[in-house]
């Protein structure tokens, strides 16, 4: 299974401490393909750093990342500018697309509009909803 997850749901699953932690875990433990655009990872470079306020954080989890099989590099040939709330989350929504994934993981509402496009189309889930479909391939 091939997923994009945007920033945010990345930058609050990275501690342990975090209810959501188990989306990092499940990014190294091998239960579905991360897809990433060079865009995405300098985004999740500059929030999480941001996020947790240390330039080493976001080191060890780009270096992470970066060197995981289970992390694919896309790389992008056409935009859609699908979203045009936010035109920056379109990186996201482009890698999808280019990156032929099963979901887009996000609780972003701007990736709403994505409902109403008929082609390309894209799965956008929330969390809860992508642990539910990690926790029943597991049973």
């Amino acid at each position: 299974m091939k997923v994009v997850v945007d920033t945010n749901q990345l930058l609050s699953s990275i501690s342990t401490k975090s209810s959501s932690h188990w989306l990092y875990q499940a990014i190294f433990s091998g239960k579905f393909t991360l897809c990433v655009t060079t865009d995405i990872l300098a985004e999740y470079d500059e929030i999480i750093e941001w996020g947790f306020g240390r330039r080493d954080v976001a080191d060890t989890v780009l270096e992470a990342l970066i060197n995981s099989p289970n992390v694919e590099l896309v790389n992008v040939s056409f935009y859609w500018w699908l979203i045009t709330a936010d035109p920056d989350d379109n990186k996201f929504s482009d890698c999808a697309i280019a990156g032929g994934v099963d979901y887009l993981v996000t609780e972003d509402k701007h990736f709403n509009v994505l409902a109403t496009v008929e082609f390309p189309r894209i799965n956008v889930i929330g969390l809860e909803e992508f642990y539910e479909i990690l926790k029943s391939q597991s049973s």
